[in-house]
C-alpha cells in the first residue's frame, strides 16, 4: 500500500491506523491476535493504543490493550519491524500519582508501557490530555530525555486546541526542546469541533501529522445504528444515541447514496473522506472482526470525486 509521511517523525505509514482500544474490552486476546495478523497481512502498519485502555470495562485496571499487543509481539517478534507502535500517557489510571504529564510520572509510565508492550521502544508517544498543572517545559523536557535514550522515537499530543498547541510549540522553540510532531484530535463527518479550521491551519503550517480518533463516530458512521432500537447492538451503543438527530441521519442518507455509487459500505466512504482531508494524515479505526480489516482495505481504494468530498464536508457542517 502507498504510504505517507507522518509529520516530522521521520517515518511513513499507510494512512489508516488501527485503534487498539478494543483489545481487552470488546474482544479478547485470541480474537485480537487474529485481527492484528489480518491488519498486517493486508499491508497496514500502524497501531494506536494507550496505557489507560481499558479502565472503563468492568474488572479492568488499565494496560489491558498494551498487554495484549505485547503478548502478540512476543508470540510473533518479526511483527515489531513491520509496525509503528503508538501509545499514550497522561490519562487517569485511578491510582494516586498515576496521571498527568509531570516528568516523574512520564518517566515511570513509559517504563510500564514498554514492559506491557514487550518492546524496547515506542515509535510515537502521545500526551493523552492537556495537563494544566504541569508546565510544557517540564513535559517536553521529559520527552527530550526519552528521545535521547531511544525509548521513544517521536512525540505527539492528543486533545489540544489551537491555543494549547501553539503554546507548546512556542515553549519548545524558546527552550530548544522537542516539539509535538503529531496531533490526535477527535474528528469525523459528524464531529468537527476537535479539529477546527484554525487548528487545521496550524498543523498544515507547522507540518504536524494528524491522526484522527473516533473516525467513525464510535461506529455510527458504519450505518449500523439508525434508531434507538439499534443502540443495543454493541457495547458502544450507549454513546451513540447523540448522533441520532437530523444532522446525523442526513449524513447517513448521503453516505448511503455515495456508497451505492462506489459499491462500498458507509464506513468505507466515511474513512475515504477523512483520508482525503488535506490536514489529516490518517484516520484511526477499530475492528472487532477480520471482515472489518477487509473493509479498511476497501476504504483505501475508494476515490471520492471533488463533488462527493464537498457534499460530505457540507453535510457535517449543518
Amino acid at each position: 500500500m502507498q504510504k505517507t509521511a507522518l509529520g516530522t517523525t521521520g517515518f511513513d505509514i499507510v494512512p489508516l491506523v488501527f485503534g487498539g482500544n478494543v483489545f481487552g474490552w470488546t474482544i479478547d486476546e485470541k480474537i485480537s491476535f487474529s485481527i492484528l495478523d489480518a491488519f498486517v497481512d493486508h499491508g497496514f502498519d500502524a497501531i494506536d493504543t494507550a496505557d489507560v485502555y481499558s479502565t472503563w470495562a468492568p474488572g479492568n485496571q488499565g494496560g489491558e490493550s498494551e498487554t495484549i499487543i505485547g503478548h502478540w509481539l512476543k508470540a510473533k517478534p518479526a511483527m515489531r519491524d513491520k509496525i509503528k507502535l503508538f501509545t499514550k500517557v497522561g490519562d487517569d489510571l485511578k491510582i494516586p500519582g498515576h496521571k498527568g504529564l509531570s516528568e516523574k510520572w512520564i518517566t515511570q509510565a513509559v517504563e510500564d508501557s514498554l514492559r506491557r508492550l514487550q518492546t524496547d521502544y515506542i515509535d510515537l508517544y502521545f500526551s493523552h490530555w492537556p495537563d494544566d498543572s504541569t508546565p510544557y517545559e517540564e513535559t517536553l523536557g521529559a520527552y527530550e530525555k526519552l528521545l535521547k535514550s531511544g525509548k521513544v522515537r517521536s512525540v505527539g499530543a492528543s486533545n489540544l486546541d489551537v491555543e494549547q498547541l501553539s503554546q507548546s510549540l512556542a515553549v519548545a522553540k524558546q527552550h530548544t526542546l522537542p516539539a509535538y510532531q503529531v496531533l490526535q484530535p477527535e474528528y469525523n463527518l459528524y464531529d468537527r469541533n476537535g479539529f477546527n479550521a484554525d487548528l487545521q491551519g496550524l498543523c498544515l503550517r507547522e507540518n504536524i501529522g494528524v491522526v484522527t480518533y473516533y473516525s467513525l463516530a464510535s461506529g455510527f458512521l458504519s450505518g449500523k445504528y439508525r434508531s434507538t432500537q439499534d443502540l443495543s447492538k454493541s457495547a458502544r451503543g450507549d454513546g451513540i444515541g447523540k448522533y441520532l438527530d437530523e444532522k446525523g441521519l442526513g449524513i447517513l442518507k448521503l453516505l448511503d447514496e455515495i456508497s451505492e455509487h462506489h459499491q462500498a459500505q458507509p464506513a468505507e466512504i466515511a474513512l475515504a473522506w477523512l483520508i482525503g482531508e488535506k490536514a489529516v494524515t490518517a484516520p484511526i479505526a477499530s475492528a472487532t472482526k477480520t471482515a472489518h480489516i477487509e473493509s479498511f482495505a476497501k476504504a483505501m481504494s475508494v476515490r471520492l470525486s471533488d463533488e462527493e468530498h464537498q457534499q460530505l464536508t457540507d453535510a457535517g457542517l449543518v
